[in-house]
């Protein structure tokens, strides 16, 4: 990594924290149903932040898709998290889409949505969730293509310019599209948003039946996306976010029982000795998971075009590092609600806020699954267990 890269990423780790703090201060202000983090977006569009997905030949860092800055990346969006949950949530997904692009996007298409992304500082997303009205992908003529159906949990619904709609050929396999928001018409579903936490991501219903898409929205070959150890692999991008939160009700609950001059009590120094612990914990495991993605290939999840037969491997170890923040976060938790009461989780503390916007954003889809994967590859194996995530 060049010296000029590891300057530009310690700038930009700065300028995360500040915009962190800032998004803090004003997440009470934008904590309503269909409220959106306009001006958290203006400030990270002109830290750069919204071009540092992409690979430094392009005006970016690379965060996301250069191997080699994978522990910067996971601070970087731990800091988002901490600041506010929601604009975490919505970064994370600007950088796996970015990072999807650069996977599996032409040369052309990596191009031009890097301009978009560097130049018109548009936000991507990745919109995948679907109910039984869920999302086809219709051939046309002339190379063309028409959308039937709708999206769920489209975070960032009105403000993203650039998600990913991906949906179901004739044939059933899955494809990967780009809408260009800006440019079609879909019909939007605010009542179906909501939710107790998470309220300012704008996660609406999005119908796209009707909107045309030319052969460039389409990225990459059908049924890509579920591609390992891509897929599975980015779940330590959304669990760095998690962590983030975890790491703000640490900080405030320390906070608060220090200005309430607890800090002799017992019981409290038993609580927040195990809250340390478990931020430390998950922090290690962020610091792990990054050293496996660095060693596994120069790029995230390596080249396509590339076989690597320790992909399962990868896959499992992301799997657990995803299941123990999960429970990482919940043990924080519970040791902030039993640590400062009632009285500490009314309104306006923002304790109260985390803790429902942490809570709805832990149910990621396929826990079991992803816990399960870990149980398979281990009982597929027989080395012992100090050599199970060690390649030499």
């Amino acid at each position: 990594m060049q010296k000029s890269n590891d300057s530009s990423i310690a700038v930009a780790l700065v300028r995360a924290t500040e915009i962190a703090d800032y998004c803090a201060a004003n997440a009470t202000n934008i904590d309503i149903n269909g409220a959106f983090p306009e001006r958290e977006f203006e400030l990270i569009a002109e830290a750069g932040l919204l071009a540092a997905p992409l690979a430094q030949e392009l005006g970016g860092w690379g965060a996301g898709i250069d191997a080699n800055v994978t522990y910067e990346v996971l601070k970087l969006l731990k800091q988002m998290g901490r600041g506010n949950l929601a604009v975490g949530r919505i970064y994370e997904g600007h950088v796996n889409a970015l990072q999807l692009i650069q996977t599996f996007g032409s040369r052309e298409q990596i191009a031009a949505y890097a301009r978009d992304a560097r130049d018109r500082h548009r936000i991507f997303g990745v919109w995948n969730a679907e109910a039984a009205d869920g999302v086809k992908v219709i051939p046309l003529e002339n190379d063309c293509y028409q959308l039937q159906g709708s999206k769920t949990f489209c975070t960032g619904a009105g403000y993203l310019e650039r998600p990913f709609v991906n949906g179901a050929l004739p044939d059933g396999s899955w494809q990967m599209c780009i809408v260009p928001m800006d440019r079609v018409k879909t019909v939007s579903d605010p009542s179906w948003w909501q939710p107790s936490g998470m309220r300012a991501t704008a996660s609406f219903k999005v119908d796209f039946s009707g909107v045309e898409l030319e052969q460039s929205a389409l990225i990459g070959q059908p049924n890509d996306y579920h591609r390992q150890p891509w897929l599975s692999a980015g779940v330590i991008r959304f669990a760095a976010v998690q962590l983030g939160g975890a790491e703000a009700l640490f900080n405030l609950t320390r906070q608060y029982l220090q200005q309430l001059k607890y800090t002799n009590d017992p019981y409290q120094k038993e609580r927040l000795g195990k809250m340390a612990i478990a931020i430390e914990s998950g922090n290690l495991w962020l610091r792990g998971a990054a050293d496996r993605i660095a060693a596994y290939a120069p790029v995230f999840g390596g080249l396509p075009t590339d076989p690597n037969l320790q992909a399962d491997q990868l896959v499992a170890y992301a799997n657990m590092v995803r299941t123990t923040i999960e429970q990482i976060c919940i043990d924080v938790m519970q040791l902030c609600e039993r640590s400062v009461g009632t009285r500490g989780l009314l309104p306006p503390n923002p304790m109260e806020r985390i803790i429902r916007d942490l809570t709805l954003y832990l149910r990621q889809p396929a826990f079991d699954a992803a816990l399960a994967n870990v149980g398979q590859y281990v009982l597929e194996r027989s080395e012992p267990a100090c050599l199970l995530w060690n390649d030499e």
